[in-house]
């Protein structure tokens, strides 16, 4: 058994959201639901997923709204926000904003790259500028700057009855120290911790250097804190699909034991043209969980997770699940609730 990681200081899950088409309310209130839950389980964070012209939440800004208005302690954090699909002076508004109606809880997690399917959106979301469109860091910074205070305008001052800011409003001070950067690749990292952010490392990245899925993530990890001002200090959660069976009942372990098996294939060797690793999904009681997360290096390097909740099942398994995190595998690893 290898020596035990660092105690867990921060916990917590990541949700997709999923709802039905015929009644999409009821599946956001479900996310509203099992963020509440968290809450009262003792959970650090919960975070939600993003997902456009699908069947999972589109706008997590606004589920956060909503769901900063239920909870009054856990931090609320998307993972992650595609900027391919925004335009960051506005989000940076959106932002401030929930950021401000929270109580600075917002941890916003973004990313870079083109839309998913964008040669069949590109008319709908970029009719006139599809061609020309920076998909790059740059959209990440331009976000930064906002969010952080930078000038989005030489104009100011009064004009008439109105007064106008050369910054984006509301501010919201500390929100620029927790915007958070969703990579799997040397270059993100590295990006990542050049422009101060906090990284978010989950259970895909690309094999690059090799085809071991902890040694690369633990390479990004150290590739952040190469290169970010506060070094080993700097931020980073972790994020992987955790099942702990401890309470669940016997249908329910076959269940999820059948989920990890369909998916169990996909981890063996790098995925398409992008070399994607996945990593295994962690089933089982919560010692035999918290003993395959001690002997995973990068896991060792980490004091934060957000634990991904499977992406189809009930919401009593999602119950069953965050409790068992909370009361029996959290423990395992030195954590203790809030």
């Amino acid at each position: 058994m290898p020596v035990p990681s660092q105690p867990l200081r921060k916990l917590g899950f990541l949700t997709i959201g999923l709802f039905d088409e015929a009644d999409p309310r009821r599946g956001h209130e479900t996310t509203l639901d099992i963020i509440e839950l968290g809450e009262r389980l003792g959970f650090d964070s919960a975070w939600v997923r993003h997902r456009h012209l699908q069947y999972g939440i589109s706008s997590p800004v606004a589920v956060l709204a909503a769901a900063s208005q239920r909870t009054s302690r856990i931090e609320l954090g998307t993972a992650v926000i595609p900027l391919g699909w925004e335009n960051p002076l506005r989000l940076a508004e959106d932002l401030a904003t929930v950021d401000i109606l929270s109580g600075g809880r917002l941890n916003p997690g973004v990313s870079v790259g083109p839309p998913m399917h964008y040669d069949q959106v590109k008319n709908a979301l970029y009719p006139d500028t599809a061609k020309v469109e920076d998909f790059g860091y740059e959209r990440v910074r331009r976000l930064l700057d906002f969010v952080r205070g930078e000038a989005a305008t030489d104009f100011s001052g009064a004009e008439g009855f109105e007064v106008f800011s050369d910054r984006v409003q509301p501010y919201s001070p500390g929100l620029g120290g927790r915007m958070w950067y969703g990579g799997g690749s040397l270059s993100s990292a590295r990006w990542a911790g050049e422009h101060g952010m906090n990284f978010l490392t989950s259970s895909v990245v690309k094999a690059e250097e090799s085809e071991d899925f902890a040694g690369i993530q633990l390479s990004h990890i150290r590739e952040f804190r190469a290169h970010h001002p506060d070094g080993d200090r700097a931020r980073v959660s972790q994020g992987l699909v955790v099942i702990p069976t401890d309470s669940a009942s016997p249908e329910q372990r076959a269940k999820y034991a059948e989920y990890a098996a369909k998916r169990l294939p996909r981890t063996s060797a790098p995925q398409g043209p992008m070399r994607l690793m996945f990593a295994p999904d962690l089933v089982g009681s919560s010692a035999e969980i918290a003993a395959r997360l001690h002997a995973h290096a990068a896991f060792r390097e980490v004091s934060e997770v957000a634990f991904a909740l499977p992406f189809s099942f009930e919401h009593e398994d999602y119950v069953q699940i965050l409790t068992d995190i909370t009361t029996r595998l959290g423990p395992e690893l030195g954590w203790r609730p809030a």
